[in-house]
């Protein structure tokens, strides 16, 4: 992602409703239907300062990637952002340096 919206609005159930309706009236498949919605959804709700930071739906498609798509809505959903794959949340470095005999 280019850049971080440092400001997510949730959008009310009325207005995503609607997009929902709109984007199921146009796209049969399960796949693409969900791409478009959550790009509709963040094209609405993600601002950069005072502005939206995407221009529209087709912007969020072509500067994001679906896994960067995902975390947002996420964000937006309030649920916390999931770990990167690799990170073990059981590392404690202060320990693994002791281990390796060295000084913090």
């Amino acid at each position: 992602m280019k850049t971080a919206p440092d400001r997510l609005t949730p959008l009310s159930a009325g207005l995503l409703l609607g997009i929902w309706r709109d984007v199921a009236a146009q796209e049969e498949n399960e796949t693409v239907r969900g791409l478009l919605c959550n790009a509709r959804v963040l094209a609405e709700s993600c601002f950069l300062g005072e502005a939206r930071l995407f221009e529209s739906a087709e912007t969020v498609l072509e500067e994001l990637t679906a896994g960067e798509m995902e975390t947002l809505v996420r964000r937006l959903a309030g649920e916390e952002p999931a770990l990167p794959a690799g990170v073990n949340v059981g590392f404690d470095p202060e320990r693994f340096r002791a281990m390796r005999g060295e000084r913090a």
